[in-house]
């Protein structure tokens, strides 16, 4: 019994400083091809690209953007840059970054994570070249939300899909707040406030600026004058239909 326990206890041990020697290479890759420039800063944090750090994403939401990156911006597919392993490795470092303290390191999970969705048709298969076309510019539905792999998740997932497109422009948005600041209001989704300052993104224009406040800096208040309807116009009636029959086909309820 003594000598299974003590296998046991060195298997353990392994496991987790494989994890921890996984996790270590992920922080150099990231350090080296995600932080710098217009990327996402050290840790995460932010130095243009959006902020990766205590967004509180999951580890296949992770692997899925990694991978397969995000179309039209700056955000590159890194499947065929990096190989497997440091795939693997970068995507459980920002997993760590976003409070999983057990990320799966194994192959699998990323391969699992970035097979092809369902397979589309019709209005859906139009709706889904809708939601990300670059011709829209930043007034395209995937400026603002991730869906299946595309967009920047600058909007909470989306949990239901309205019925129709006039009920798509009468959304309501209670999770946008009033900022102000320095004699200035505008409208907020706010990501984080505390001693340390708030962290917030300004829907004044398009796309949303993430700010970094001083504590105390910025008042927020509950209810904004912003309206869904006011970012996409865009698109027309037909159109809209046709992204919500999209996000019907990939979207569990």
């Amino acid at each position: 019994m003594k000598r299974l326990m003590a296998v046991l206890v060195v298997a353990g041990s392994c496991c987790a400083q494989n994890l921890a020697d996984v996790v270590k290479q992920g922080e150099q890759i990231f350090a080296k091809s995600c932080a710098t420039g217009y990327c996402h800063g050290v840790r995460g944090a932010s130095s243009g690209a959006p902020r990766l750090a205590g967004r509180g994403f999951d580890q296949a939401y992770i692997a899925t953007v990694v991978s397969r990156g995000v179309p039209d911006t700056g955000m590159a597919a890194f499947a065929g840059r990096l190989s497997r392993p440091a795939l693997v490795a970068v995507v459980a470092y920002v997993a760590t970054l976003n409070g999983i303290t057990n990320p799966a390191i194994g192959a699998g999970e990323v391969a699992s994570a970035v097979l092809p969705g369902p397979a589309l048709t019709g209005d859906a298969a139009r709706g889904a070249e809708l939601f990300k076309e670059a011709v829209r510019g930043f007034g395209r539905c995937s400026t603002c939300h991730e869906v299946d792999g595309f967009g920047i998740s600058v909007a909470a997932p989306i949990a239901r899909v309205p019925a129709s497109a006039a009920a798509l422009k009468a959304l309501a948005t209670p999770s946008v707040k009033t900022g102000s600041m320095d004699g200035e209001s505008m409208p907020v989704l706010v990501l984080s406030e505390g001693k340390q300052g708030a962290v917030f993104y300004d829907l004044t224009s398009a796309p949303p600026v993430e700010r970094n406040t001083p504590p105390g800096s910025v008042k927020f208040a509950d209810s904004s004058a912003w309206r869904h309807s006011s970012v996409i116009g865009a698109y027309n009636d037909s159109e809209l239909a046709a992204i919500l029959t999209y996000l019907r086909a990939v979207i569990t309820p």
